[in-house]
């Protein structure tokens, strides 16, 4: 029987035998988030993903043996731009965030990575990266700015299979009168005097937002590793040119050997965004969604392929994870999971047909030998569910919110009336109120629907 694990790697666009580096070293680099709003579920989808393929890897080669790093960018414009709004200092935004983000880790029951470092932490590192790229050509200095000059790396466009121009093109890349050729990207840019700076050989200023993901990278995993992950949107710019200032400055041919690239979430078949007011946050559902539901409906396609986000898509998973309660057991230790059984997510990760594996084992299970419902515990442990008892689950059941129809209607006439005047803020937070309370609304055909989660 074929055990090996197969993983679709963006670096070629061909599903490919995982071959690590060193068997008793895994590593895996993940792109963490910007701390500067609290996570959604957009957010919730590579968390998810990639700790599925944590647990894979440690399965495989021994918990040990398995090196997980996902950043925490804790210095960006966005951030600097989001304090401002919020009228806070940066230092306790990001703070605020982060907490807000490992609780949501937890909520959505994820292991803990190894490292998470952030960028804050590294600037010295930074900058002697940055120094280094000047050093050998790779990169120059205009106003103050350090940039990357892209045509001096021949490999650049190979990760997104595409031409500098076409990759130009409608992306986002920044422009500036600055640069030598449009498609250079910063390194190093210089701070105004009320926002964050550090010392270095440019005068002061801060790093730019790819060059972080590279030196911390090098600096827990070395200059070649196994794996590196993160959403389909970051593929280009920031993916791209992290494999050419990494490849550039360490003198290497290869950065990762494999890249594995979540797809997008949406939202009744229409992108998230603010000004939709569709933006749904992780916390919105802590109240009235167990964590464990939103990671089935989370895993239920493929990781690959877009994930509509609706009710039904919830709903069926809370009514799952109710069903599989039926079978419930304490363990006092995992079953060994069978290699038919763990065979699904080792063919790249294919969720959809372990979780109709689970759907088989539970049906064996309630026949009532105990050891079948052992066996089908232990494999739903595997991908963090069932991991609450019987118990925990009921009393989650029992206090979610009721509200009053009229109540709810109210809030609605509030929140439509908030959009119709451009009020977008408004309405979003009417909109994370109501989801707060359990009550999930939808946007179609003009019209605004609700229903209980």
């Amino acid at each position: 029987m074929n055990k090996d694990i197969f993983l679709t790697n963006s670096y070629g666009g061909k599903k490919e035998n995982f071959q690590p580096i060193d068997e008793k070293n895994i590593k895996m680099y993940v792109c963490g988030p910007t701390v500067y709003d609290d996570p959604h579920i957009g957010n919730a989808r590579p968390l998810v993903v990639f700790d599925i393929l944590y647990k894979v890897l440690k399965c495989k080669y021994g918990k040990d043996r398995v090196t997980y790093v996902r950043n925490i960018t804790d210095i960006d414009d966005k951030i600097i731009q989001s304090a401002k709004d919020k009228k806070i200092s940066i230092a306790e935004l990001t703070n605020n965030v982060n907490i807000k983000f490992q609780e949501d880790c937890n909520y959505l029951n994820c292991d803990t990575p190894n490292f998470q470092p952030k960028a804050t932490e590294n600037i010295n590192e930074m900058i002697e990266m940055i120094s280094s790229l000047i050093k050998k050509g790779y990169a120059y200095e205009s106003k103050k700015h350090i940039y990357f000059e892209v045509n001096k790396f021949n490999d650049y466009g190979k990760l997104s299979n595409k031409k500098i121009e076409d990759l130009i093109s409608g992306s986002r890349v920044d422009v500036s009168s600055n640069k030598k050729n449009p498609e250079d990207f910063v390194l190093w840019k210089p701070s105004s005097e009320d926002e964050p700076s550090w010392q270095s050989p440019w005068g002061n200023g801060r790093p730019g937002w790819h060059l972080e993901c590279s030196v911390m990278s090098k600096k827990y995993l070395g200059e070649k590793f196994d794996i590196h992950g993160g959403g389909r949107d970051l593929i280009f710019p920031h993916h791209e040119n992290e494999i050419a200032q990494s490849r550039c400055a360490n003198g290497t041919d290869v950065f990762s050997n494999y890249w594995v690239h979540n797809g997008f979430i949406t939202l009744s078949n229409e992108k998230m965004a603010k000004s939709q007011g569709n933006i749904l946050k992780i916390s919105d559902f802590k109240k009235n969604v167990n964590g464990q539901a939103l990671r089935l409906a989370l895993i239920s396609a493929q990781y690959r392929q877009p994930l509509d986000w609706n009710d039904k898509l919830l709903d069926e998973s809370q009514k799952t994870i109710d069903k599989w309660y039926k079978s419930y057991v304490a363990l006092d230790k995992p079953k060994l999971i069978s290699d038919d059984d763990l065979l699904p997510l080792y063919d790249d990760l294919n969720t959809p047909k372990y979780i109709a594996n689970l759907h088989k084992l539970f049906e064996k299970s309630q026949s009532g030998n105990i050891e079948d419902k052992k066996e089908f515990v232990s494999a739903c442990n595997f991908i963090g569910l069932l991991t609450e008892t019987k118990d925990e689950w009921d009393n989650f059941k029992k206090n979610k919110s009721i509200l009053s129809d009229d109540y709810i209607e109210n809030k609605i006439k509030e929140r439509n009336q908030a959009r119709d005047s451009k009020n977008y803020e408004l309405a979003d937070k009417i909109r994370n109120e109501l989801l707060e309370k359990g009550v999930q609304i939808e946007d179609k055909d003009g019209k605004t629907s609700w229903k209980f989660k």
